[in-house]
């Protein structure tokens, strides 16, 4: 039987990698805020896209109806 091969193991990065710097309580709270209002940016978007389309559908349930 032929011996599994080791995998080599990566070279070694040249560029050192940035620190981990810990986030205080309210840098957290702040980026949770900024994707919260990022969300609803979205929704608000998507719920704009909805209404033209309910108003459209009405529009033609009115011309069906008369």
């Amino acid at each position: 039987m032929n011996a599994p091969k080791t995998p080599d193991k990566p070279a070694p990065d040249t560029t050192a990698r940035k620190a981990w710097v810990p986030k205080t309580p309210v840098d957290v709270v702040l980026e949770q805020i900024g994707k919260q209002e990022k969300r609803v940016a979205g929704l608000q978007k998507e719920l704009d896209t909805e209404k033209v389309l309910l108003g459209k559908l009405q529009k033609a349930k009115a011309a069906l109806e008369a």
